[in-house]
């Protein structure tokens, strides 16, 4: 008898582990029971069906923001074809970098091996703009529409000089693997805004060129799981298994969903075990999701001027365009945070012409997405960052001709932009030296730029904290300083 008991207690777990992978596994979840949606149900709402509210004392002081689009640019966009301009290295083409601009500082293995790195201006003419006279590259005449509106920090440095890490520090404070994202850290200290929907909501798009991303990066790390980001996907299924089985009647998942909160409960009562508790939160918020996600996906009842507005490719699910009119959707209906990656901004070749691409893609949806918050009143109370996880070499990776070059990883300095939210409008913080190479004013590192958001958010980011291995970690590690400057 004890054999067969321990045998179903296996059978059981490995049954719950395997729906419980991802939001999409746990669609349907014991919230039918909080919803009355069956009058019958047999079992009552109990305290593992409650959604999580944020922690006791958050935010800490008066928050400027209620949620986060974070629109990032997976790759590194050049700062010096787009933000940093350097007119004066016209002179300068095909020289080389003087080593008193190096000074010695690592570069990546993709150029370590040329013989020269000659300096590549930029090919694109840059003009001022809006009443800050911020120089815009003519690569984003939309964004240079919007200038007014934005903070422009061309002083932003990392501590990675490779994609991965860097994304990862980027995103975490850590380029190890297995932090907690932000947008997880987020969800985590201040909780949801619409229990219809994730805290935290994730979309990707694919630029002109290929680079991995990994779910990790917007995952919970050693938070509980509630906590990591919801894909959103493009098509017809935009949250996977988020429907009833085919041949399954909502009377039939009731009853196996009836058991399975059943079983929870016990299995939770045996074991204490809090990812139990996640998984009846998500089951709830996945039933709740099968009503929210229709609507929030359909772009039909958008006006045509709006869609207008984000560009022609607004009307393809997954692409960028859409994304951004898919993330205004989700910041009116009180979403906590909402982060696109864009993928395609390695240029190592070609830069002029992929560059270009990736422009055509990104720009108007992004200035749209700006604009479309302000003409709504959401964008007082919605910080929108754009950017990478560092900026490309003026030096030249491979050949440089007059209408043609790459360029490697940078990550001394580059360039974000910021909106809403708090940050102060119309504004350029830093500089680089003449060669867009070294920080020569008001450095920003990331932790810097993470205790910022976290402060616009309400949260200081000292006090944001989570015990795990023995230790307290945060968000920005035992780092980052606000950085007042930008902020309105």
């Amino acid at each position: 008898m004890e054999a067969l008991q321990a045998a179903q207690t296996i059978n059981r777990r490995i049954f719950l582990g395997r729906s419980g992978v991802g939001l999409g596994a746990v669609a349907l979840g014991s919230l039918l029971h909080s919803e009355g949606v069956f009058a019958g149900a047999s079992t009552p709402p109990s305290p593992l069906s409650r959604e999580p509210g944020g922690l006791p004392g958050l935010p800490h002081f008066a928050p400027r923001a209620k949620r986060v689009i974070y629109l990032f640019q997976s790759g590194g966009p050049s700062q010096i074809d787009l933000f940093d301009n350097k007119p004066s290295l016209a002179n300068r083409r095909g020289n080389e970098l003087p080593a008193s601009i190096r000074m010695g500082q690592r570069i990546t293995t993709m150029t370590s091996g040329q013989k020269s790195l000659p300096v590549a201006p930029s090919i694109f003419r840059f003009r001022q703009h809006g009443d800050s006279g911020a120089w815009i590259s003519e690569l984003l005449p939309h964004t240079a529409g919007i200038v007014d509106d934005l903070t422009i920090i061309r002083s932003m440095q990392t501590e990675a000089i490779n994609h991965d890490p860097a994304i990862t520090f980027v995103q975490t404070g850590s380029q190890l693997a297995g932090r907690p994202s932000m947008g997880s850290w987020v969800a985590y200290g201040l909780g949801s805004m619409n229990r219809d929907l994730p805290a935290f909501v994730v979309m990707l798009s694919r630029g002109r060129t290929d680079q991995p991303l990994y779910d990790r990066l917007w995952g919970s790390g050693f938070l509980p799981t509630q906590y990591q980001g919801v894909k959103l996907r493009g098509g017809q299924s935009p949250v996977l298994y988020l429907a009833n089985p085919a041949g399954c009647s909502s009377v039939i998942r009731r009853q196996m969903l009836d058991e399975i909160g059943v079983l929870n409960g016990l299995h939770h009562e045996a074991t204490g075990d809090p990812e139990i508790l996640t998984r009846v939160s998500q089951y709830e918020l996945a039933y709740r999701m099968q009503q929210s996600v229709p609507e929030l996906t359909d772009l039909s009842r958008e006006p045509g001027s709006v869609l207008e507005m984000y560009g022609p490719d607004v009307h393809r699910p997954g692409s960028f365009a859409a994304n951004c009119l898919l993330a205004l959707r989700l910041a009116e209906r009180g979403v906590r945070f909402i982060q696109l990656y864009h993928m395609g901004w390695d240029q190592h070749g070609n830069l002029p012409g992929q560059i270009r691409d990736q422009c055509r893609d990104t720009d108007q949806p992004s200035a749209a997405l700006v604009k479309d918050l302000k003409q709504r009143g959401l964008l007082d109370d919605t910080l929108v960052l754009w950017g990478g996880e560092f900026g490309r070499t003026i030096y030249s990776q491979g050949t440089l001709t007059e209408t043609n070059y790459g360029r490697d990883h940078h990550p001394r300095c580059f360039t974000i932009w910021m909106a809403g939210g708090g940050i102060k409008a119309g504004y350029v913080h830093g500089e680089t030296d003449d060669f867009s190479y070294n920080i020569v004013k008001d450095p920003v590192e990331v932790f810097d730029l993470n205790a910022t958001v976290l402060h616009l958010l309400g949260i200081d980011h000292t006090r944001l904290t989570y015990r795990f291995q023995g230790r307290d970690f945060r968000l920005t590690d035992v780092r980052g300083r606000l950085v007042p400057a930008i902020l309105a």
